[in-house]
């Protein structure tokens, strides 16, 4: 290459392997360069310290950016983690909210109907208290438990159904 006056140009010489070596093992032990060390390495390789401190930098600069970039990622995989998670709890809101709907719709029915409750099945309440406190009860313990007569039972049939049953032992 020649410049505006004529004149070529040094080509910088690429490292051998063995220089790349030795500092690329210099930089595993400390990746900054006191002035000792840049001596003795420009010595050693035979370079100018200039060179020396100039691959130092460059190699921090590289070493910084992979860093990052696998940083970014890990980032990205957590995301995506978080966002299929939010989609999972996203649908699971959906279903309880029709779910609900559907309870409340069917509890709207029952309060409405115009025949009494039957006393025998009021369970464990004794038969003198109010008809409708013990069955609010129950479907209390409806929505708490999967049977309405055996409290902290497995969660084996929805609340759905258990609402149901409830309903229509009641009729």
């Amino acid at each position: 290459m020649e410049n505006p006056q004529g004149q070529s140009r040094n080509k910088k010489k690429r490292l051998t392997q063995e220089q790349v070596r030795k500092l690329e093992k210099c930089f595993t032990l400390n990746n900054k360069l006191d002035p000792d060390l840049k001596l003795q390495l420009s010595n050693t390789l035979g370079l100018p310290q200039r060179r020396v401190a100039v691959w130092f930098q460059n190699k921090r600069a590289r070493s910084k950016t992979q860093s990052l970039e696998l940083q970014y990622c890990n980032l990205q995989s957590k995301l995506e983690a978080v966002l299929s998670y939010k989609a999972k709890l996203e649908h699971q809101v959906q279903f309880l909210q029709d779910e609900l709907k559907r309870s409340r719709n069917l509890l709207a029915l029952f309060t409405h109907q115009d025949s009494p409750v039957d006393d025998s099945n009021l369970g464990s309440c004794e038969e003198g208290n109010d008809n409708q406190v013990v069955v609010f009860d129950e479907l209390y313990d409806c929505f708490v438990t999967n049977d309405p007569h055996q409290p902290h039972g497995s969660d084996s049939v929805s609340t759905h159904m258990r609402f149901q049953y409830l309903i229509l032992s009641q009729l």
